[in-house]
């Protein structure tokens, strides 16, 4: 290692750890800019500033996690996301309520942006005006540092959204861009006329189409064009400038300091550009986010990186890096997601089976966060090449699944929305919160009991799936009582134009109250979940590292689990169909109903409409005989 690089002051703790990862982070630096040694040291200098003002406690705590590394994949990690507004008002208010949430046996607590965004042009949060303060309507840094310390103490982890692509068009960088200042147009993609940017709009696809058509937008005040990928309020931070990287790693480290310890890194494949290309998953975005993982591992490495990447599997797993150079910790499994409600549309599992098989043919050390809805919108990007061998055309099966989870379809009872329609590609995506998408909403419109009881019974089953698969599962605030969609939003002027707004309603805490009340559909949700959890926890057989697979039930409504953990073994059977249903799975031993405790076969399985089985088997016993007959002989 240079000595010009390696402070002799420097603490001893921070070399050690410097020197791990030295050679790889000078090389990837040099490769991507240049070799700019002076920008190199300023990011190695800014690395040891951030590492200085760690506090103490945290220091502690990234030891006790160096120590057991892979603590995020225990079988009873579930986390729960929220908008802090609609869970309880102020970041005090989340800390007043974290008895409430430790009652719901969550212990990972995602934080949806909280930091300082304008009224009306905030894109929900993600429009950043400032990296290092809390929109005031919601506390202070100080608050949530103070509610990060709280969450420790009680053996919870936070998770926060680090807005990466972009910022807001009101952030101080873009504001001196706009006055003129050209290291701060430097910042962003400024461009004097429309000829290079007609170039880029040429192979980059457009991300809303309906509501922000084109890629680049017209900035009056510096008179030039500038790339807005999203909005036109959320100017592209230029990657390429490495000034860019080294104040936005520093922005994220001081998130870290605040006691977070899970990044969310925003819209990740979007972060570098070069034209001609279409701008997503460039392998520059891969350097980069070693770079940042390697600087967490230095500086904090007790937190962990979550990978946004709403794609195509082929286009996720990458961000996973490889085992000896890894990337993100974890990553979302949208393609799951999405496969879910495809299936409770279609009755069908064989695309949720062969989506799942994927997934399990990966490594284990890979940890997905799996979700059935978040604050998101449902984007239909299936495998229609798959879906092709049966006939689908992908135009047509995209509109049949919005039209029955809209409930335009006859006999469905779902209640979601669309978002963003495009009518001429019929590329619209949609919105709802579980409960809602699940029938619920409509059956307590109706006043009929036995579509509430159908609805609530697909609405359990498919957190029993959820719970099923490898990774941490993940609840949106108001899923654990069924929570109705909010249609005031569209009485909201800041609001109206973004049917997302229709999952993101405020908690009902007179609902919450309810959990209580067995016979109400808040108390039936409410407990089925927590047993279900329990049980989850409980058991090894559903830590991240169990082997797992598919299971052939002859039913192409049925779909079939498979997990085994050090003699522990687990099938699990999801009927989507609303009729009863049954499974043959040619198994043979004798299994225990884990939710009832009852012995039963796990073949010629009949389940009710939208009901479920987890079957438990232990060799254990066995495998005590065998030893005891080998001790004898």
């Amino acid at each position: 290692m240079e000595e010009s690089l390696l402070k002799a002051e420097w603490d001893s703790v921070f070399r050690k750890r410097m020197e791990a990862h030295f050679d790889e982070m000078k090389w990837l630096y040099g490769e991507l800019y240049h070799n700019d040694s002076r920008a190199f040291s300023y990011f190695c200098a800014m690395l040891y500033q951030y590492y200085q003002s760690r506090s103490g406690e945290l220091k502690a705590l990234d030891r006790k996690r160096l120590e057991k590394p892979d603590w995020y994949k225990d079988n009873d990690m579930l986390g729960m996301l929220m908008y802090t507004s609609a869970f309880a008002g102020t970041l005090q208010g989340v800390k007043k309520h974290i008895a409430y949430l430790q009652e719901c046996g969550v212990n990972y607590v995602h934080l949806m942006p909280l930091l300082q965004s304008p009224k009306g042009r905030s894109d929900g949060g993600y429009a950043v005006s400032d990296f290092r303060t809390v929109q005031p309507e919601l506390g202070t840094m100080e608050d949530l540092t103070e509610l990060s310390a709280e969450c420790h103490r009680r053996g919870m982890s936070v998770c926060l959204d680090f807005v990466m692509n972009h910022t807001s068009e009101d952030h101080e960088w873009a504001r001196r861009a706009r006055a003129g200042e050209k290291e701060f147009q430097d910042r962003y993609f400024f461009f004097d006329n429309w000829n290079i940017p007609k170039q880029f709009e040429e192979t980059v696809p457009q991300v809303f189409p309906q509501t922000a058509p084109g890629n680049f937008s017209w900035c009056e005040e510096a008179g030039k064009v500038v790339m807005t990928t999203f909005y036109p309020y959320q100017w592209d931070l230029n990657y390429a400038n490495p000034v860019v990287f080294n104040d936005m790693t520093a922005n994220m480290l001081y998130l870290c300091n605040q006691g977070v310890d899970i990044i969310r890194l925003d819209a990740v494949p979007y972060i570098w550009k070069r034209l001609r290309t279409n701008c997503r998953n460039l392998p520059e975005v891969h350097t980069l986010v070693r770079l940042m993982r390697m600087a967490v591992e230095v500086v904090c490495p007790g937190t962990l990186l979550l990978g946004e990447v709403v794609m195509e599997p082929s286009r996720v797993v990458p961000y996973f890096g490889t085992l000896d150079k890894p990337e993100c910790h974890m990553l979302y499994n949208v393609t799951t997601m999405a496969s879910t409600w495809h299936t409770v549309a279609t009755r069908d599992v064989r695309l949720l089976k062969h989506q799942l098989e994927a997934v399990f043919a990966l490594p284990h050390q890979y940890t997905f966060l799996n979700y059935l809805r978040c604050h998101d919108d449902i984007g239909w990007g299936l495998d229609y090449d798959f879906l092709g061998q049966f006939g689908t055309d992908q135009v047509k099966h995209k509109k049949f699944l919005n039209d029955y989870l809209t409930g335009k379809w006859w006999g469905s009872d779902s209640r979601g929305e669309l978002y963003n329609d495009d009518p001429r590609l019929g590329d619209a995506r949609l919105c709802g919160t579980t409960a809602s998408l699940c029938g619920i909403d409509a059956a307590e419109c109706e006043k009929n009991s036995w579509k509430l009881d159908h609805s609530i019974r697909l609405d359990i089953m498919l957190h029993a799936f959820l719970l099923v698969q490898s990774g941490i599962p993940v609840l949106q605030s108001g899923d654990e009582i069924g929570q109705l969609n909010d249609y005031s939003y569209h009485e909201d002027p800041l609001k109206a134009s973004d049917s997302r707004y229709l999952h993101r309603g405020n908690l009902n805490w007179k609902e919450v109250a309810e959990r209580k009340k067995t016979d109400s559909r808040p108390g039936r949700i409410f407990r089925a979940l927590r047993k279900l959890e329990k049980l989850r926890a409980e058991h090894d057989l559903f830590k991240n590292d169990a082997d797992t697979w598919t299971l052939e039930t002859a039913n192409d409504h049925i779909l079939g689990i498979g997990r085994y953990y050090h003699e522990e073994k687990l099938l699990a059977l999801f009927n989507f169909s609303e009729e009863e249903q049954t499974a043959r799975t040619g198994e043979r031993e004798e299994y225990i109903n884990l939710l009832t405790g009852k012995k039963c076969s796990a073949d010629n399985v009949t389940l009710q409409g939208h009901d479920f089985i987890w079957l438990y088997h232990t060799y254990q016993k066995q495998t005590e005989k065998k030893n005891k007959r080998g001790t004898l002989r």
